[in-house]
């Protein structure tokens, strides 16, 4: 197994985190834009809008990213995070990295006095599915998630 480490992003890891998103974005069926990609990550990192953590493989490459949007739990009356994005190069699946990063996103939150973490994923991600639950990760069986485009 390949030494993976994480780490929170710097301003010098924009570029490859960029070049990351776009490949995530493309996971979940957006076309390409890699303009687009590093506009938005390096406004949320500008403005502190959310946490980079990155994975690298023992060479120092990155191969990975997760970010997460602090925000708040009105029932917990608590701080909490949403881990938003979480994406592993499809070289560098298997390897642990996204494991690796999961666990850091939880450091993180910790670390931050944080009360909970919540994700949402594709319900045809099963390999994502499978880390998640294997982490303690809960399925919410209570509550349905809406959404509407507001923007066509």
């Amino acid at each position: 197994m390949t030494s993976i480490t994480t780490r929170p992003a710097t301003l010098a890891d924009l570029d490859v985190v960029a070049t990351l998103f776009d490949a995530y974005r493309q996971f979940y069926e957006q076309p390409s834009d890699l303009a687009l990609a590093r506009r938005y990550i390096t406004e949320r990192f500008q403005k502190n809008e959310s946490v980079l953590i990155v994975a690298a493989d023992s060479t120092g490459t990155l191969i990975g990213f997760t970010q997460l949007y602090p925000t708040f739990c009105s029932v917990r009356a608590a701080h909490t995070f949403v881990l938003y994005d979480l994406f592993v190069t499809p070289a560098a699946r298997g390897t642990g990295a996204g494991r690796a990063l999961m666990l850091a996103a939880e450091a993180h939150a910790r670390n931050e006095g944080a009360a909970r973490m919540e994700l949402s994923t594709a319900r045809t991600n099963l390999i994502g599915q499978s880390l998640y639950e294997s982490l303690g990760w809960e399925r919410d069986i209570t509550f349905l998630v809406y959404g509407r485009n507001l923007r066509e």
